[in-house]
């Protein structure tokens, strides 16, 4: 009777070891792969040489409306705002260049901004 009472405490906690043994051999060995495939290349944001090259306006200069995207708030007439190249949407000068230092998109319609909106071009046509 105690032999019967400690196979059936010792072997389901044996067999657990076990189980618990192969799945650590498994992380460890799917952990030494060097593809990623859920983030393949993720890019970084924007230096601070390049957002500094970005035009800066005020409020009431912009185009698409004065609602800042970033913090859901309107950008006032004497407040300084950045305008992406490209597509025109305007942001908050602060919450323009935390966003565009983490991502190179605009917030809005997603569209990347190129090198040659921060390389000026060598010859003038004019």
């Amino acid at each position: 009777m105690l032999v019967s009472v400690f196979l059936a405490l010792f072997l389901p906690c044996v067999g657990m070891s076990v189980v618990f043994l192969v799945y650590i051999c498994l992380l460890q060995n799917t952990g030494n792969y060097q593809n990623d495939p859920v983030k393949p290349n993720q890019e970084l944001g924007l230096s601070a040489a390049q957002l500094d090259k970005l035009p800066k306006i005020t409020g009431k200069e912009l185009i698409m409306g004065n609602d800042c995207a970033v913090c859901l708030d309107e950008i006032e007439n004497e407040q300084f705002a950045r305008v992406v190249p490209g597509c025109n949407h305007g942001f908050h000068l602060e919450c323009a260049d935390t966003w565009l230092s983490k991502n190179p998109v605009c917030p809005i319609c997603r569209t990347k901004l190129e090198p040659e909106y921060f390389n000026p071009p060598e010859s003038n046509p004019c």
